[in-house]
């Protein structure tokens, strides 16, 4: 749902998958989002490609380039700003309740959600604040969003970038995610809830990748 906003503004959008490739430079960067994985940001010897995307962002929190983490890329963001990030008392999936704080509320992102709303979850893990930041949002097992104080980047553990498709095919994988199984939640009735509700979740969104998009400007 972001790059859609990204190319209708014009931007070109350079995607990389860390798996892959080296980092792109940062000095070609005016912006960046970082979004989820089938990693855990403790994971590096699994995943070794954590440790140059890693690098990559606090290269770019060096540089004070606007910044957009979601879920693991929150927690990348949130362990990159100086904050724990560790395994959550329980995970979030499917669709959760979230309050704004009275600093959500007036922010330049987030500002244009009404003070409760329902978000779409699947994490595993959390962040705590990080040093500094400003709390945004959170839900009744976590926190759900921060800003840095001084500097344009912003964490949100919730999914407003996946479509239908994202989450189903997330869905279709549910007997792979033991932490998803342990649960006990039932797949299928997430996957018919989301239906229902995704269309107007898209729509926000659409609206939050618009409005980093603006403020980064």
């Amino acid at each position: 749902m972001f790059a859609e906003p990204a190319r209708e503004a014009g931007h070109e959008l350079v995607e990389w998958l860390p798996h892959e490739e080296p980092p792109p430079p940062v000095e070609g960067l005016d912006a960046a989002i970082v979004f989820g994985a089938e990693a855990q940001v403790d994971q590096e010897d699994a995943y070794p490609w954590l440790r140059p995307e890693k690098g990559l962002l606090a290269d770019l929190l060096e540089h004070r380039t606007p910044l957009l983490g979601v879920c693991f890329g929150s927690q990348l963001l949130a362990e990159a700003a100086g904050a724990v990030v560790r395994r959550a008392a329980e995970p979030e999936i499917g669709w959760h309740q979230v309050a704004l704080t009275p600093d959500g509320s007036a922010d330049p992102l987030l500002g244009f959600l009404p003070e409760r709303f329902e978000s779409l979850q699947w994490h595993h893990y959390e962040w705590l604040l990080p040093p500094g930041a400003v709390a945004l949002a959170r839900s009744a097992r976590c926190l759900q969003a921060f800003r840095a104080e001084d500097r344009p980047a912003w964490g949100l553990q919730f999914h407003p970038e996946v479509t239908e498709a994202d989450y189903g095919s997330w869905l279709r994988s549910w007997d792979d995610d033991p932490g998803a199984v342990a649960t006990g939640l039932d797949p299928e009735a997430i996957r018919a809830e989301t239906e229902g509700k995704i269309a107007a979740w898209n729509d926000v969104g659409r609206e939050i990748a618009e409005r980093f998009l603006a403020t980064a400007a």
